[in-house]
């Protein structure tokens, strides 16, 4: 039988590695019970973490433009990870969701997934006024998309799926401090910017209302939730 019902699970601050160690055990969890045959539960977990630099198996460690001296000096950590993408940024002020889901059971192949995470982040910044899109040729939720010189992204998305089982996921800017992207070519690009909600609305938003907003939109666009 496939299980359609998300739990939700709010990890407040956490240190990255502590919420890695998490989402392995339970997508090892899945995929053993995947396994058997059984029915899989499915995941979606909120977090922020401390300044942190993760770069996907794919990435390109010449995008981190500062040494192991000046990230401690910064106090940002800095983890190789074994999702898809290049080097991205976590910090406290940015929802960090890592949905941990048998697509399966939703009928989803892994285009359509992330298709449906933007538009969760799509549908959130409507709320606001905030005209949010998709851009060819890059996953992630941009502003401005038919400028060049102007898109930037607000949201960005790394994935593994093994089995038909994710986990990481993405990271959307609400109140985030932009100056630590300084120090890194966001995922892999060095010709688009990088934006959040305080920058484009010129104040800091209520945080606990957005991540409301993005839980409710995921559940309603995925169809499941208690």
């Amino acid at each position: 039988m496939l299980n359609e019902k998300i739990h939700f699970k709010d990890l407040g601050s956490i240190e990255y590695k502590e919420a890695w160690d998490f989402q392995e055990k339970l997508f090892k969890e899945s995929l053993k019970l995947k396994s058997q045959n059984k029915e899989i539960p499915n995941h979606l977990l909120f977090c922020e973490h401390p300044h942190v630099y993760t770069i996907g198996k794919s990435g390109s460690e010449n995008n981190l433009l500062i040494n192991n001296i000046e990230l401690q000096k910064r106090g940002v950590s800095f983890f190789k990870i074994n999702r898809g993408g290049d080097i991205t940024y976590h910090g406290p002020g940015q929802i960090v969701g890592y949905p941990i889901i048998n697509l399966e059971a939703f009928s989803l192949g892994v285009k359509q997934y992330i298709f449906l995470i933007e538009e969760v982040i799509i549908q959130t910044l409507k709320n606001y006024g905030i005209n949010a899109e998709r851009l060819d040729g890059a996953t992630g939720v941009w502003l401005d998309t038919s400028d060049k010189l102007k898109a930037r992204k607000i949201c960005a998305i790394g994935v593994k799926v093994s089995r038909w089982i994710t986990m990481h996921g993405f990271a959307f800017n609400v109140n985030t401090d932009l100056n630590y992207y300084n120090y890194i070519n966001p995922c892999g690009f060095t010709d688009k910017g990088v934006t959040s909600m305080e920058k484009e609305l010129g104040e800091k938003v209520d945080f606990r209302e957005v991540k409301e907003l993005v839980k409710e939109n995921f559940m309603r666009l995925f169809g499941g939730g208690v």
